[in-house]
């Protein structure tokens, strides 16, 4: 059993190896899909499909941050103060490092489920 977990790896989630990592990994990458995923069996039973079906979630997010970063000014200029507009960007830009970082903690767990192990180096 390793204690050690790569850079990116989620704090709540406790290394590979240790008592019940993967249920606490479930319920962390379960809490980055929508709500209804609660509902399908299938995914709590298998881990590394919910870890798939989760990456491509986040990845989905990122995709629509993007796009809401790029056309947020033009698309709420006319409708909202430019203050606000300027938080709404903000917020996008927050919510786009978020997601940045759980899409890394999503691919190790994905590969830890898969059997790879992280060395750290001396």
């Amino acid at each position: 059993m390793s204690a050690h977990t790569p850079p990116g790896w989620p704090a709540v989630v406790p290394p590979p190896g240790t008592p019940d990592w993967e249920q606490v990994a479930a319920e962390w990458l379960i809490d980055l899909c929508p709500p209804d995923f609660r509902g399908y069996p299938v995914l709590r039973r298998h881990p590394l499909a919910l870890a798939w079906l989760a990456g491509r979630h986040v990845e989905a997010s990122r995709q629509a941050m993007a796009t809401a970063l790029g056309r947020g000014r033009a698309d709420l200029s006319e409708s909202l103060q430019p203050g606000v507009v300027d938080q709404v960007l903000q917020t996008v830009e927050r919510e786009q490092a978020r997601l940045l970082a759980a899409a890394r903690g999503v691919t190790l767990i994905e590969q830890a489920l898969r059997g790879h192990r992280y060395v750290p180096r001396m």
